[in-house]
């Protein structure tokens, strides 16, 4: 019969067919299609006070970032614990994209014991509403005191690091076992005895904290000692590396005579940063820096004016480099100099009573009073003066004039007069 093959060949292809619309659900499917990245977020993420004294405040920045592609307007804030609270911010707060804003965590205990809470923030982000847990435990004294009890760095700048140190005293009439450190961030480090150690009844031990930016802003953390349960609030602000600048950056002083000086003007900048050129050093004794005493800060944004001189001590042509170290990125700046010493030029005036008759003179140069003299004017002189810059040092000459009237009848020399040129 053929209506039962004809059934066998429809249930046949079924199974196929349902096969290949689970193969393409699949492939539009995949396994991270719903994932996202927060728009905002805080860092760090959790806050552990430690021990706080009751009645005291303690404070631990917190940042919060932007990481989206759009401003977020931040609406409200809020803590559910009465004892924990932010900085005052004024709200609604807009958060550019890309930006970050910094405010700080405060706990302060009114009892003993430990307590939590979590800080709420409220916004238009992707991801609306935002928590920060925080934690801290109110004591009527503290075990173990830190001295100081928050560090801040200042202003570090980026590739350079800054050391400061914390004191740990046992403040109990017996010893104290602390157990190890904690830091909240991988820009600030610290160094100093091993953990765990005990702590004899009033003696102390001192850690050496580090900051070492890695991006420009304000940044804080925190140092958790374990054992007593304090905790050392750090901050610090990153600055971009500074950079020193000089105008122009070669100078040529062309030809300049020998035994005089001239000068020209430099110009040295800062950007970025605040930096100090500790020293400058001359190549060449002929070129020398006037108006300058280092060492010199420079605040950023700020220039300086400086005159380079040139005083050659011989003919020919002289080179040299100024060269300017300081604490700016780029360390070491360099202005390259040049100029021609060239002798000096003599000259040697003349002068003579006029003729009443005369429309011009001429005037004649010999190697001695009886030699031969030859004119050294290109054209009739119609003045009494003359001016001869053709001498060289070191020789002797003599000169005569002459008067030539209207009708170009020229005189007998004059008495010769002698030059000495040094």
């Amino acid at each position: 019969m053929r209506l039962p093959q004809s059934t066998s060949h429809i249930l046949s292809v079924r199974p196929i067919y349902l096969l290949i619309i689970l193969t393409i659900a699949f492939a539009a499917t995949p396994e991270n299609a719903h994932a996202s990245t927060q728009q905002l977020t805080c860092s760090p993420s959790s806050l552990r006070f430690g021990t706080v004294t009751v009645g005291q405040t303690e404070s631990l920045l917190v940042t919060l970032t932007n990481n989206g592609t759009t401003s977020v307007l931040v609406s409200a804030m809020r803590s559910s614990n009465p004892e924990i609270g932010l900085s005052k911010v004024n709200l609604p707060l807009t958060l550019p994209a890309g930006q970050s804003m910094e405010m700080s965590a405060i706990f302060t205990p009114t009892a003993t014991g430990w307590t939590g809470g979590t800080v709420v923030f409220t916004s238009n982000a992707s991801d609306p509403i935002l928590h920060l847990g925080v934690q801290g435990t109110g004591v009527n004294s503290e075990a173990v005191t830190a001295s100081p009890s928050s560090v801040s760095f200042g202003q570090v700048n980026m590739g350079s690091s800054a050391t400061l140190p914390v004191v740990l005293t046992n403040a109990r009439s017996w010893q104290i076992t602390l157990q190890s450190f904690q830091t909240t961030n991988g820009e600030f480090s610290v160094s100093g005895p091993s953990f765990p150690m005990t702590l004899a009844a009033g003696h102390s031990v001192t850690l050496n904290v580090s900051f070492a930016p890695q991006a420009p802003g304000a940044d804080g953390a925190s140092i958790f000692v374990k054992g007593p349960g304090i905790v050392i609030p750090l901050s610090g602000t990153g600055m971009s590396a500074g950079q020193l600048s000089i105008n122009p950056t070669s100078t040529n002083f062309g030809d300049v005579t020998v035994g005089t000086t001239v000068t020209q003007p430099i110009v040295m900048s800062a950007t970025g940063a605040s930096m100090t050129i500790s020293s400058a050093a001359s190549g060449n004794s002929q070129f020398a820096l006037n108006g300058a005493s280092f060492p010199l800060t420079l605040t950023a944004g700020q220039s300086v004016s400086f005159n380079v001189a040139f005083s050659p001590t011989n003919s020919g042509t002289a080179s040299g480099t100024f060269s300017f170290n300081s604490n700016a990125s780029n360390s070491q700046i360099r202005e390259s100099l040049t100029g021609t010493g060239i002798d000096p030029q003599h000259t040697v005036d003349l002068s003579w009573d006029p003729s009443s008759s005369s429309v011009g003179y001429n005037v004649y140069r010999g190697p001695s009073a009886a030699g031969t003299y030859s004119k050294i004017n290109s054209a009739l002189d119609p003045s009494t003066t003359y001016i001869d810059g053709t001498v060289v040092s070191g020789n002797t000459y003599y000169y005569v004039a002459t008067a030539v009237d209207s009708a170009g009848q020229e005189s007998a020399y004059s008495t010769p007069v002698q030059a000495v040129v040094p």
